[in-house]
């Protein structure tokens, strides 16, 4: 007989979160610190979302989203989870650039950053400044209309070369084009500014079986192998959840899943008002990627001057569509060395990511599709062989992942990498004002992306959630430790 694996699921909880992504994992484990009852439910077998691992034959550990977040990890971290985790949060050496328009290796950083601005590019200082109070001065409720390219117009007219030094880590961290709005671009770039860009040392391996061992401390039931079939709502509010043939009772519901299936596909349309699954249905998702997993033989070393991240183009120009066509000409390299996994075998890895559309993937028959992987490998490695001499000599396994693949493992809507657009926050948070004890957190809205937001998200949604179920009248239980914060 299949395993069961909801066998040790109680019948009914507090709270019930779905999706393992970070956001889910921080709203679950600040409820369950608070005395909540908290079943987490999980499709795939590991924790973890798009934060997480897969491992390979010859002791080869990939990391498939572990490239760097800004300063406020380790805050954040140590807030919603340990010390401990905290701990491990280590800052990036290098970070590289290599294009048409210019080659520099810079820390990432405000004070690096300007002295690249002005001395390299020319830019006065006082534009420089100017453009970086702008950013950092910007938050939720300012003017949406401002575009990103409108406020590069407005300090850099005619510089393309500086639009490509700021936009391009940004666009690979969250899928942001020039057109989203100017606020979306200037809270992410001005996080990284802080004090430069971050890794979590130990892989993202050690990362969630931290935090697994977190929940699991906080009373936290977690149940892999689960796929929510649906959410039940009745007369406005939330009451069971279906998955597995079974019917779980709860107060409450954190959906980590994508917020259009979570919206139209478990909750389904009937739940709400029409103007609201309009304003739903209008909200884009973000772009997805392929990605290629490259392992060095167990005896061959990378010279760390290469960096630790390399955004590599040989575009003329920098233009999203062609950041995200199938003719890839930029590529982000991520090079992994022994001390990124101390606690591993001494190995050297590689991974490239490049922004693609699902639907260039999603549309081709298995052949055509598996010649793509290939392509896609072989290209890759063309490219990398400039900075790698030798590299195919020196490779001991490699891989490719594409869109089809991100949406097969985490059942994201299109494989949307970054969730959905902008417009997505403002449907998010008015979920509880439609279905009382329904809440979603994730990757919505640019600023809410990445590891960073994804956990202030959650931590959001958990201070929600709380406060709903301290103010119900007849509790499933007493309400245990006090808030989540």
């Amino acid at each position: 007989m299949p395993k069961d694996f909801l066998k040790a699921a109680r019948d009914e909880y507090d709270v019930i979160v779905i999706g393992s992504g970070l956001a889910g994992l921080t709203a679950a484990n600040l409820l369950g610190r608070a005395g909540h009852r908290v079943l987490l439910l999980e499709q795939h077998y590991k924790l973890g979302g798009l934060a997480t691992w897969f491992k390979r034959p010859g002791g080869h550990i990939f990391d498939i989203s572990l490239h760097g977040f800004p300063y406020g990890m380790i805050k954040s971290c140590g807030r919603y989870w340990s010390r401990e985790l905290a701990d491990h949060i280590v800052p990036l050496k290098s970070i590289r650039f290599d294009n048409p328009m210019f080659s520099l290796t810079t820390t990432y950083n405000r004070e690096d950053f300007t002295q690249l601005l002005t001395a390299r590019f020319g830019i006065a200082p006082e534009t420089v400044k100017a453009f970086f109070d702008t950013a950092r001065g910007m938050n939720f409720y300012d003017d949406q209309s401002l575009t990103t390219r409108q406020l590069f117009d407005r300090f850099f007219p005619g510089r393309d070369d500086v639009v490509r030094l700021l936009m391009e880590p940004i666009v690979y961290a969250n899928g942001s084009t020039l057109e989203d709005p100017a606020l979306t671009y200037g809270i992410v770039f001005s996080n990284f500014m802080s004090k430069g860009v971050y890794t979590f040392e130990g892989g993202t391996d050690l990362l969630i079986g931290m935090m697994h061992d977190t929940l699991r401390r906080n009373g936290v039931d977690v149940c892999i192998r689960c796929p929510v079939q649906r959410i039940e709502v009745d007369n406005g509010q939330v009451r069971a959840v279906g998955v597995a043939g079974r019917r779980i009772r709860t107060r409450a519901v954190v959906s980590n899943a994508n917020l259009l299936t979570t919206v139209l596909g478990m909750v389904g349309e009937q739940a709400f008002d029409p103007r609201f699954v309009e304003q739903a249905k209008a909200v884009r998702l973000n772009n997805s990627s392929t990605q290629v997993y490259m392992a060095l033989n167990a005896d061959e070393r990378l010279d760390e001057s290469i960096g630790d991240l390399l955004f590599s183009s040989t575009a003329p120009e920098f233009r999203t569509d062609l950041l995200l066509s199938r003719n890839i000409t930029s590529r982000t390299f991520s090079f992994y060395y022994p001390r990124t996994r101390p606690q591993g075998r001494p190995r050297c890895l590689i991974v490239s990511s490049t922004n693609a559309e699902y639907d260039d993937w999603a549309r081709l028959n298995e052949a055509d599709y598996q010649a793509g992987k290939q392509d896609l490998v072989e290209t890759t490695l063309d490219a990398l062989e400039k900075y790698v001499p030798n590299v195919r000599s020196r490779m001991a396994y490699v891989e490719a992942a594409t869109p089809r693949t991100f949406a097969h493992y985490t059942a994201h809507a299109a494989g949307a990498s970054f969730g959905t657009k902008f417009e997505g926050l403002a449907v998010s948070r008015g979920l509880p004002e439609q279905v009382r004890g329904l809440y979603h957190a994730g990757s919505v809205g640019i600023i809410m992306s990445g590891w960073l937001g994804a956990i202030n998200y959650g931590a959001i949604v958990a201070n929600d959630v709380d406060a709903l179920l301290m103010k119900s009248s007849q509790p499933m239980q007493p309400a245990g430790q006090g808030t989540v914060t």
